[in-house]
């Protein structure tokens, strides 16, 4: 199956190098270069394409989306960043009936995280004696701060019933690729949870995954541990 990688730095690259483990191979690349205002976005580019990975800035992958829609390419999203457009960009795959699957990250590891970080902040909520904080650190070139994944966390403890304050933090430096962590302390003792991602491949890795389900034929705008966790069906 050919697929395309919409953005080619250093995650589209690892997207190239795996795709074949799940059956693709990278039959279109685009980047700064050959995608300028999203120049390459065309029908004849996209012909024989089974799905594509967008991964580029927040400031252009709201309007790649929509060209991606547009053409009728099942998509898989793993930009941060942008989530204020992001109905705009379902309705357009929704329009014209094309499977689009986003998250924050697409690390099964971290997806996983979110459960475990949501069933402790569920048992917390009756406590008021737990604070509780959330706190991220990514490498330095890293553009959205907080990232989308700790925002994600918080929500899945809001939505788990934890509605106290929750103390927000996000540094950047050096090359680090992204670890995540969640806490709640009291007088009596502290609950410390984290994930480290160790590089950027269990990313690639989820991104593939999603971009499988699309070319076997689901269909819809879906949030990728959704899928995951097998509460859409195809």
């Amino acid at each position: 199956m050919k697929l395309a990688l919409v953005g080619y730095g250093k995650m589209g690259r690892l997207l190239e190098q795996l795709a074949p483990q799940y059956g693709f191979e990278a039959g279109l690349i685009l980047d700064l270069h050959n995608n300028a205002g999203g120049s390459g976005l065309t029908q004849e580019n996209f012909a024989g394409i089974a799905a594509a990975i967008e991964f580029t800035a927040p400031e252009s992958a709201p309007d790649n989306l929509l060209k991606l829609a547009a053409l009728r390419v099942p998509t898989v999203c793993g930009a941060t960043g942008w989530y204020a457009r992001l109905d705009e960009v379902k309705a357009a795959f929704e329009r014209n009936g094309t499977g689009f699957i986003y998250g924050p990250n697409f690390s099964i590891g971290v997806n996983v995280f979110e459960r475990i970080v949501a069933s402790a902040a569920e048992l917390l909520r009756a406590q008021p004696d737990y604070e509780a904080w959330a706190w991220e650190i990514h490498h330095s070139a890293k553009k959205d701060a907080p990232s989308g994944t700790l925002l994600k966390l918080v929500d899945a403890m809001r939505r788990a019933g934890y509605d106290r304050r929750i103390d927000t933090a996000s540094n950047r430096a050096g090359a680090v690729p992204g670890t995540h962590e969640i806490g709640f302390d009291s007088a009596a003792d502290t609950i410390t949870l984290r994930h480290t991602a160790r590089s950027r491949e269990g990313f690639a890795r989820g991104a593939l995954w999603a971009a499988q389900r699309l070319a076997e034929g689901l269909q819809g705008c879906h949030e990728f541990s959704r899928v995951l966790f097998g509460e859409v069906k195809a």
